[in-house]
Order: C-alpha cells, then sequence, then structure tokens
C-alpha cells in the first residue's frame, strides 16, 4: 500500500502572503519529490485542500505548462520549467566553468555538470575537456538521457529515500556520496558523478567525469564529491 504524499517543508502563510500562489508553488514542490507523478486527489492531500481547489490549481499550472498529466492522467512537471530555470543555468554555468576546468585537468577526464530535466530526465548543460590529454570522452552539452541511465541521474537519486526496487548502484551511491555506471550512456564509457548539495530543497544538479579507465574509482569519485561540495557552497 502506497503511503500518502508529504507536504515538503514550506514556510508558513502570513497575512502578507497570497494562499493560492503559495498553494500553486506547493504543488510544484511535492511533484518535484514524486516523479511518477500523483493524482489531483493525491495533491490536495499533500498540501491540505479541498480537491476542487487543487483541481483549479492544477489546470491554471497546466496553462502555463508548468505541470501536465501524463499517459496514466497522472500530474507531473512540466517543460515550462525549463525555460524559467534558464536564466538560473546561465549564473550555474558561471559558477561552474572554473570548478570543471579544474576536475577535467587533475583527473585528465572529460568533466560534465548535468541537471535534472522534468521528471525522468538528465541534461548536459557543461562539458569540459581536459587540455592535452591524449585520449579523453567527447559529447555535446544538450544531450538528454534518463535519469535512471547513467552515473549524473543514479547521484541524485541517490539524495531521496530509499525506493523499493531502486537500483543497487542507486543503494551503494547513497552509501559512498558518488554514484558509478558504465557503458549506459556511452558505450565502454564509465561515468562518476555526485549531486550538487542544494540547501533546503531538493538535489537537481550533478557533477562528474567520464573516463574509459577503471582504475582508481575511489579516488576520483572523492575528487567528484569535493567538486560538488564547492559547487554547492557557492550557490548557497
Amino acid at each position: 500500500m502506497n503511503s500518502p504524499p508529504q507536504t515538503p517543508s514550506v514556510p508558513e502563510v502570513d497575512s502578507g502572503m497570497s494562499k493560492t500562489l503559495h498553494h500553486g508553488l506547493l504543488i510544484l514542490r511535492v511533484l518535484s519529490e514524486h516523479p511518477r507523478g500523483l493524482t489531483v486527489s493525491e495533491l490536495a492531500e499533500a498540501i491540505g485542500v479541498h480537491r476542487t481547489v487543487a483541481h483549479r490549481l492544477v489546470r491554471t499550472l497546466e496553462a502555463h505548462q508548468l505541470c501536465r498529466r501524463d499517459h496514466q492522467r497522472r500530474i507531473v512537471l512540466g517543460t515550462g520549467l525549463v525555460s524559467l530555470a534558464e536564466p538560473v543555468q546561465q549564473d550555474l554555468r558561471a559558477l561552474a566553468r572554473p570548478i570543471l576546468d579544474e576536475l577535467a585537468e587533475t583527473t585528465r577526464a572529460t568533466a560534465h555538470l548535468l541537471v535534472r530535466e522534468g521528471a525522468a530526465d538528465m541534461r548536459a548543460l557543461m562539458v569540459v575537456e581536459p587540455r592535452g590529454a591524449l585520449v579523453h570522452v567527447s559529447f555535446r552539452p544538450g544531450q538528454t538521457h534518463s535519469i535512471e541511465h547513467g552515473s549524473g541521474g543514479l547521484a541524485l537519486l541517490a539524495r531521496g529515500p530509499h525506493r523499493e526496487g531502486e537500483r543497487p548502484e542507486v543503494t551503494e551511491a547513497r552509501a559512498k556520496g558518488y554514484a558509478v555506471t558504465t557503458g549506459e550512456v556511452i558505450p565502454a564509457v564509465t561515468g562518476i558523478s555526485a549531486a550538487v548539495p542544494a540547501r533546503g530543497g531538493e538535489a537537481t544538479t550533478s557533477i562528474g567525469i567520464s573516463v574509459f579507465e577503471h582504475t582508481a574509482i575511489d579516488e576520483l569519485g572523492a575528487v567528484v564529491v569535493r567538486a560538488a561540495a564547492r559547487l554547492g557552497e557557492l550557490l548557497d
């Protein structure tokens, strides 16, 4: 039996705030924690409003493409959030660039910054190749893949609570602080990624490297974790 969705920790509504807007934003917060989607009734229960009120809020958010209904008619986050996030991502690129440069040179591997896109995908926001390396992995920013595949997505899933039936790589990443996969995004390439810490919210960004060799994984994982932590500090 599935437990009811929990209301995330948010500021209390005071007399100077819009209660309707507060509930609309709360719906987005709840959906971000339930990538498989929720019904209108489940959303109403999660944010503490009548189903009719939740329905109106969802319809409004749908009109602005901030949420949508999947093939099972469950409510999930919408693509309109991507355009809203773009200015923030520009700042993220500026802060992440020197960290990725250093990570690429330190590990002699291709460094990447991935962001969660919608409920189920990861997108490469930045890719930095090491200067002077004879061999390195090459791929372009903008590529997307499932959050369930590749070290970047698994690193984000590992920041959440244990899920029934989750991949053992996610469980291991939760214990180690970084995720490792091989051949899931690029054939024969090993990815090592860590989630960028997000104070008071869900982690949506990961830093990682892509390598051909399988040696010194723990040492490389520690370097990646430190890079992710540095970026998290800059974003606070």
